[in-house]
């Protein structure tokens, strides 16, 4: 069987980093910590690289409106 996509979400919740692509270009990555059908995020040590620098953000949520696609980070 086919997995879903909140599936593989299941699978890396509190485990392994995702990356996140958000409207506007920004990308972020984090520790998933929990989600829902609208895809609003919470991420813990997140973090953004702007201009080669990286910004710690710590904890975060996202509204899911700005969520463009999210995948597991590879390691």
């Amino acid at each position: 069987m086919t997995p879903r996509p909140l599936d593989i979400l299941d699978q890396v919740l509190n485990r392994q980093p995702v990356i996140i692509s958000l409207k506007g270009g920004r990308e972020i990555r984090g520790i998933l910590q929990g989600y829902d059908v609208h895809m609003n995020l919470v991420l813990d040590k997140a973090e953004e690289e702007v201009d080669g620098t990286v910004q710690r953000l710590g904890t975060l949520i996202v509204r899911g409106d700005n969520v463009i696609y999210i995948t597991p980070s590879v390691e």
